[in-house]
């Protein structure tokens, strides 16, 4: 049901951000004003976007390798739409460190029921029981240990979030670079007309010009807000990964001078498996 909804909430987003351009673009170039600010006739402003003006003009106008560069635009898009609200709903304190969790392990620290907090962490998935499952499994080992296992599992669980939230960074990356090409490939098809002599329109020429530099907008504006995005996850998951490394420290504070007996390690052992 996750993936479902992610995946609902994404082509909503998606829809809402390519219609809407569209619908804007169409509806301008139907409401062109002339030299004196008087809005065109219906049959004026078809006969100048005849010459090209509407988006879908811009988009199937320019040529094969340009229509197919805007069909990649729009899924480089999509996907970043998706992966966004995906890594919204996964980078969450609910999702990331349960309040269920957090008040059992704190329950079972306070009686000084290590087995018990574990078991706690093993019913409840998640990054923050993770850490604390990590922990726990050196307490015998001592304090310092135990500091090393925290560190460790939270760099680890650190990573699997940012592997996650690169696939954004990715998208918003490759909107330019596309968009670029859109430009280059453009350019080279102007200037190949102007090569073989076909200056003379330059109206026409103005519009292939706009319809290459359309693709560079088209980039941008995947990739600013795919960056932002980006930045802004990243900074919300590793808030949240170095609080669940302080609150994992603070449960174990009292583990400094705790010494673990044999029928202790049995349990672990139990439990583990």
């Amino acid at each position: 049901m996750n993936k479902i909804s992610k995946s609902l909430a994404a082509l909503m987003v998606l829809i809402g951000t390519t219609v809407a351009p569209m619908a804007a673009f169409n509806s301008y170039a139907q409401e062109l004003t002339d030299e004196n600010g008087n809005v065109m006739e219906q049959s004026a402003v078809s006969s100048k976007g005849s010459q090209g003006g509407g988006f879908i003009d811009i988009v199937f106008g320019s040529g094969l390798v340009g229509t197919l560069l805007w069909f990649t635009l729009f899924i480089d898009g999509a996907f970043a739409i998706y992966f966004s609200v995906d890594c919204s709903i996964l980078i969450k304190p609910e999702k990331l460190m349960p309040r269920r969790l957090i008040d059992q392990v704190q329950n079972a620290m306070a009686q000084g029921d290590i087995v018990a907090a574990m078991e706690a962490c093993s019913n409840t998935p998640s990054v923050m029981s993770n850490i604390l499952t990590a922990a726990f499994q050196h307490v015998e080992e001592g304090f310092d240990v135990i500091q090393e296992a925290v560190t460790a599992a939270s760099d680890l669980e650190q990573e699997k979030l940012m592997q996650r939230l690169n696939w954004v960074s990715v998208c918003g990356n490759l909107g330019p670079s596309l968009g670029l090409l859109g430009t280059v490939q453009g350019m080279i098809l102007t200037f190949q007309a102007l090569a073989s002599g076909g200056a003379g329109d330059a109206a026409a020429l103005a519009n292939s010009i706009g319809q290459a530099l359309w693709t560079t907008a088209g980039g941008l504006i995947v990739s600013i807000p795919s960056i932002t995005a980006f930045y802004s996850l990243r900074n919300k998951a590793n808030r949240l990964v170095l609080l669940m490394t302080a609150t994992t420290m603070e449960f174990l504070n009292g583990l400094r001078n705790v010494e673990v007996g044999a029928e202790e390690e049995g349990a672990f052992e139990e439990v583990q498996a």
